[in-house]
């Protein structure tokens, strides 16, 4: 059993930097910071909104009104959540990511057509493979 719990679970506290910082604590929040201005730099556009189905604000962040990645916060990380189709799943595998990850993704049970890569961020060394697959998603649209 995983003992990740997932914040920002309140519908009427809207998740801003103080928010976000209490949350994640000030070493997570700044990487979470450095995320979003990597994000902003790819010419990403990070959207908070409140789903009802899951109970909890949630970050859609997309490029050219194209969904890059989903982004939640939990008490452990941000854990940021792409989709793959079949075709570009292939690539995925092609990039350098740590063998464990590509393994992962490789087993990673399809959604639907989609094949999802969700990946946990906790340090600023994370945003390298970050970066890597978010790259390959913006080319891959």
């Amino acid at each position: 059993m995983s003992d990740e719990i997932q914040l920002l679970r309140v519908k009427d506290v809207y998740p801003n930097a103080s928010v976000l910082t209490e949350a994640l604590g000030t070493e997570v929040f700044e990487v979470y910071e450095a995320l979003m201005t990597m994000s902003d730099e790819l010419g990403f556009c990070p959207e908070w909104r409140y789903y009802n189905d899951g109970k909890a604000w949630l970050c859609k962040v997309t490029y050219k009104k194209k969904t890059i990645f989903w982004l939640s916060i939990w008490n452990k990380c941000i854990k940021t959540s792409f989709y793959f189709t079949l075709r570009t799943a292939l690539g995925v595998l092609e990039l350098d990511l740590p063998a464990e990850m590509s393994e992962s993704f490789r087993n990673a049970r399809p959604i639907g057509k989609l094949i999802p890569f969700v990946y946990n961020i906790t340090t600023i060394e994370d945003l390298v493979v970050f970066r890597k697959v978010a790259a390959y998603k913006q080319k891959n649209l």
